[in-house]
């Protein structure tokens, strides 16, 4: 290992036999600071993220201000790590909620803030500190993010970004003042962090890929059906974990929904980046826009429908594609990330819910139905972490984020997350 790197892990070591000590609501007196600064410098952040991955600005601006607002959320939060006392025949019988340490993030450049601070605010207020392996291409997200913990007055050595390779994360993972890791990311990396991880006892935090599906019945609102389901689909031009990918159409309505949803489909036309009314950017990186046509050739070679031609204009762009899938595509076992949809047709329920489920993800999904017995069906049926009725899915502060199957496990957002990083200790005597 580097020696700057140990330096880095050796500071944020010694900052946690320091930051543990912090009251509670101290600590949040600056995570309140922090998002204070994320607001009042959106747009010089949201430029930031625009020109390392190519996210319309207008999204990049909205993913810092929606990282402020999950900042200020925590920092308003119900202290739920404070000491329980239990009723039992004990003169003393508590639980204490105590921090592991120095927390690795291993974090994606899809959204290069609300990813990183996502993870590490619920982390960092529970008492730990925390060093991020950020995506090679956000090294200037990372180090802004470090700039503003430091603004906002927290201890050196609290959040320290780590310009490092993937290479780099098992050393880093097996150093002993590191207690555990959150990583968002692909299967591939989940699965080898993970096993690092388990082989050194230590704890881990899996937030993977997804395929949602996007379900539409007979009884929905079409026309908003199909214009949340353009903007769920092509949003951040389609590289989000929770995206819909797989719109699942009931037969019945199968010819008055797809021409609304192809017309708003359409709408949605590449364009500079840097420009407010842009909706949808180029893709992060050149080879993810190979992945994706190789991906698109291998559906259509094993005989999906093309509803909407995926057609590439640069090396990062697309006029964004739709594809009629049946069972059986092995693309359905794969997820992809870009401007690809694809669609399904259901007999009817039943058949909807279990192309729902057939798949290695189970992450999020979205049912359209104003029947309240059959959104009961849904909910009660759906393997994923979330089902959202008649709405796109969105991540909120407020409720438990993750997943379920090969989407990862462990909670981000929510009061949850505060004990994701903490051992409780059990405190009993006369």
């Amino acid at each position: 290992m580097e020696q700057s790197i140990e330096n880095k892990l050796i500071k944020a070591d010694e900052a946690f036999s320091e930051w543990k000590k912090v009251p509670f609501e101290e600590r949040q007196k600056l995570i309140a600071k922090a998002a204070a600064i994320l607001k009042k410098n959106s747009e010089k952040f949201g430029e930031i993220i625009t020109k390392e991955m190519n996210k319309p600005i207008s999204q990049a601006i909205s993913e810092v201000e929606k990282s402020a607002l999950m900042m200020n959320y925590y920092a308003d939060a119900e202290n739920i790590l404070k000491s329980e006392k239990i009723e039992s025949e004990y003169a003393i019988s508590e639980i204490h909620y105590v921090p592991k340490g120095v927390i690795l993030g291993v974090m994606p450049w899809n959204f290069p803030f609300w990813q990183v601070l996502r993870f590490a605010t619920p982390a960092i207020l529970a008492g730990n500190t925390v060093v991020l392996k950020h995506a090679s291409i956000c090294f200037g997200s990372g180090n802004s993010i470090e700039d503003v913990f430091v603004e906002a007055g927290f201890p050196k050595g609290v959040f320290q970004n780590l310009e490092v390779g993937h290479k780099e994360v098992k050393e880093i993972l097996e150093y002993d003042a590191v207690k555990g890791v959150s990583l968002t990311g692909s299967g591939k990396a989940g699965g080898e962090v993970a096993a690092t991880a388990g082989l050194n006892i230590k704890k881990s935090l899996l937030e993977l890929g997804g395929s949602d599906a996007f379900i539409v019945l007979d009884d929905a609102d079409l026309d908003e059906a199909a214009k949340a389901g353009a903007l769920a689909r092509l949003q951040n031009c389609g590289q989000t974990c929770v995206a819909a990918k797989r719109f699942i159409i009931e037969k019945k309505v199968e010819f008055d929904f797809l021409p609304k949803f192809i017309e708003e489909y359409k709408k949605y036309v590449a364009g500079d980046p840097m420009n407010k009314d842009t909706k949808l950017g180029g893709m992060a990186r050149p080879d993810l826009a190979d992945d994706l046509e190789k991906q698109y050739k291998k559906a259509i070679d094993n005989g999906a429908e093309v509803l909407i031609p995926l057609e590439r204009i640069s090396d990062t762009e697309f006029k964004p594609g739709l594809i009629n899938v049946k069972e059986g595509n092995p693309i359905l076992q794969e997820e992809l990330f870009g401007p690809l949809g694809m669609v399904m047709i259901a007999k009817n329920d039943d058949e909807a819910l279990q192309m729902a489920n057939d798949i290695p993800f189970g992450l999020s999904n979205s049912v359209w139905t104003k029947d309240k017995e059959r959104q009961l069906f849904f909910i009660e049926g759906l393997e994923s972490g979330t089902v959202n009725i008649n709405r796109m899915t969105s991540s909120d502060p407020r409720f438990p984020f993750g997943g379920t199957k090969a989407s990862g496990y462990g909670t981000e957002l929510s009061l949850l997350a505060l004990k994701e990083f903490v051992t409780p200790k059990t405190i009993i005597g006369n």
